[in-house]
């Protein structure tokens, strides 16, 4: 079942830098990546149906981050549907960072619980996407950091059950699920991962597309 989108809906897109990609430096606040690319396909399909769209993705957030401004950013805009994006930097990859740490599944999962029981409670439609890694050989590139495969195994590991706490937060809540894990490993097996993401977490053009399209099936 998708989400009907009403003359006048708002939706709002949050999370980490895959949401922000740069909207501070756009014109029209939504940044240059996927969320830009659902504004437009979304305009061009609907000209009757004019929509509000809403970025408040910051870079570098991790679940907790978003906590204290969810009220601020995110409930006081009383959107219509929310589609959230985050995880990516509750992996295992910051613990390279000097001031990484890795957190555990269970309080990624309290806090993500604690950014959705308002809003559904006020009866907002949820997207939830999965947080994803795709299988780069050889090391990369991440910030200041070269990581090699052995260590992105690590990060397979600690992003699995995360991965699990969204599926079941979806369940749980009655959201939409876009299973981006799943199909972005559907998608490199016959391309390879570089393709859709350089670095194996932050998606090229083609890899924004690719969430474009995902989004765009869950609405109506």
């Amino acid at each position: 079942m998708t989400i009907t989108l009403r003359p006048g809906s708002t939706v709002m897109f949050t999370g980490d830098s895959i949401i922000d990609c740069q909207r501070s430096e756009s014109e029209h606040g939504l940044g240059f990546c996927y969320p830009l690319r659902v504004a437009g396909e979304w305009g061009l399909r609907h000209p009757d149906r004019p929509v509000t769209w809403l970025n408040t993705g910051i870079a570098g957030d991790k679940v907790m981050d978003l906590g204290p401004r969810w009220q601020a950013d995110v409930l006081d805009a009383r959107p219509d549907v929310v589609s959230i994006l985050v995880g990516g930097n509750d992996m295992g990859w910051h613990s390279y960072d000097p001031d990484g740490y890795v957190i555990p599944a269970e309080d990624f999962a309290a806090g993500y619980d604690g950014l959705l029981a308002p809003l559904a409670e006020a009866g907002t439609e949820l997207i939830l996407i999965e947080p994803f890694l795709l299988p780069i050989r050889g090391l990369v590139q991440v910030g200041d950091v070269h990581i090699g495969e052995a260590e992105r195994k690590e990060w397979r590991a600690d992003l699995d059950p995360k991965i699990q706490v969204v599926r079941e937060l979806a369940r749980k809540y009655g959201a939409h699920l876009l299973a981006a894990d799943g199909m972005f490993a559907e998608l490199a097996a016959t391309t390879g991962p570089e393709y859709w993401a350089e670095d194996g977490v932050h998606p090229t053009p083609a890899g924004h597309a690719a969430l474009a399209a995902a989004w765009l099936s869950l609405v109506a």
